[in-house]
């Protein structure tokens, strides 16, 4: 049995299989032909060397690589899951490990190396993975994973704005991992309303991870090597201001559009279209963020639809093809967060929903209501968070995190409060 495969890649697997069939004069199984028997018709598509740059190149690679994901389903029940870090977009997961494959980068490998078949040697290394995940369970019944646990731990679908001191991150950055590792054991340990089952567990990660860097050396010349706990350790560090994260869809179909369009004092005409939806039961919020023009200019094309002028980090972190914090420039929004009244946005929301009724949009029974008011109170609390953040004169990052992470950030909020606080020396 097959299983549903992102669009991308299952576009490309139907245009793969069509074209390869008309150059190899038959039909090709990219499923269950060898890859041995495959290539041969990949050879005479590619026309010479595989060049990873080249689009028609990049959409052979993709239909090869839904057909491994295919493969590996029939073999060993694996499944796609959203992956923003892939080209593709979506990666492999497994039931009975956690192991994640993208399979894009296997084949993009294989084809480099001219030789397509050594896409099986990865097959093989997620073989002996699986059996010794079966034969370590231990006697008892393993945990089965979904798509949502996979992307709950491994997708950064989760945004959080930062504003950060620069001299403290500087300074953490410039820092060896051993030194770093003192300061946060000792700070987990201070944290004061950690229970101590956290407190192990915080200390295992993350001070294992400084430990599992090359000692003597700052860390943020290991940032190619290891991005995640370089940003992290450098925001536990030097973060002043934060907002909550949110998903990233979050921000940039709600709370930027409601930055943007501002407190207006009069609304557009209404269509009919407009007022057949509000009698359907359409929440007036989200009529509102469709039909209300921004009353301040947004950088639709930026991070979030709001950030311009982005930047790594740092020049270290260049090499890496996964930075997650990324430097903003704060000018595209600086004129609307000035602007930003809470209670002048909510009345607002208020009054178009009047403006609503008054033109005839009136529903019989409300849809959604309870769902906008949560998503209008969250989007109110983080745009309040970003505003103190901009207006407080730091350097401001976006950062991207996993859902697991951002589940996270509580705990972590008290590990850099006890970081940034004094600490108390009684003298004998």
């Amino acid at each position: 049995m097959s299983m549903p495969r992102p669009p991308q890649l299952d576009s490309a697997f139907q245009q793969v299989s069509a074209v390869l069939a008309q150059v190899a004069g038959k039909p090709v199984d990219l499923v269950k032909d060898s890859w041995a028997d495959i290539e041969q018709a990949v050879i005479k598509l590619l026309g010479g060397p595989f060049n990873p740059q080249q689009q028609e190149h990049q959409v052979i690679a993709l239909g090869l690589a839904a057909a491994m994901g295919e493969r590996l389903h029939t073999e060993y029940q694996a499944f796609w899951f959203p992956y923003r870090e892939t080209p593709e977009g979506a990666s492999l997961g497994f039931p009975d490990a956690l192991i994640m494959l993208a399979p894009f980068g296997a084949v993009v490998d294989a084809l480099g190396a001219g030789k397509l078949e050594k896409v099986e040697e990865v097959t093989k290394t997620i073989r002996t993975s699986l059996a010794q995940a079966k034969f370590g369970a231990g006697g008892g019944q393993p945990m089965r994973l979904g798509p949502e646990d996979y992307m709950r731990l491994f997708d950064p679908g989760f945004v959080q704005v930062v504003g950060v001191d620069p001299a403290k991150l500087k300074q953490a950055w410039d820092s060896a991992p051993e030194r770093l590792s003192i300061d946060l054991r000792d700070a987990i340990n201070r944290a004061p309303r950690l229970p101590a089952e956290l407190k192990k567990q915080l200390e295992q990660q993350l001070v294992g991870a400084l430990n599992r860097l090359e000692g003597g050396k700052p860390i943020i010349t290991q940032a190619a090597r290891a991005p995640r706990v370089v940003e992290t350790v450098g925001l536990l560090n030097s973060a002043t201001t934060n907002t909550g994260p949110a998903a990233e869809e979050f921000w940039q179909e709600v709370v930027m559009p409601l930055l943007f369009v501002g407190a207006p004092a009069t609304f557009p005409p209404l269509g009919d279209e407009e007022l057949a939806a509000a009698k359907q039961g359409i929440d007036p919020l989200f009529l509102f963020l469709d039909v209300v023009p921004f009353q301040f200019k947004a950088a639709e094309e930026g991070l979030l639809g709001a950030f311009t002028d982005l930047q790594v980090p740092a020049p270290e972190f260049r090499s890496s093809t996964q930075v997650r914090l990324i430097k903003v420039g704060t000018e595209s929004v600086k004129e609307a967060l000035a602007a930003f009244d809470q209670v002048k946005s909510r009345d607002a929301i208020k009054r178009f929903g009047d403006h609503l009724k008054e033109k005839g949009g009136v529903a019989a029974e409300a849809k959604g209501a309870q769902e906008a008011k949560t998503m209008l109170d969250a989007a109110m609390t983080l745009l309040g968070e970003l505003k103190q953040a901009v207006s407080g004169g730091r350097d401001i990052y976006v950062r991207r995190m996993t859902e697991a992470e951002a589940a996270s950030e509580p705990a972590l909020a008290q590990v850099r409060q006890a970081l940034s606080a004094p600490r108390i020396i009684l003298a004998p």
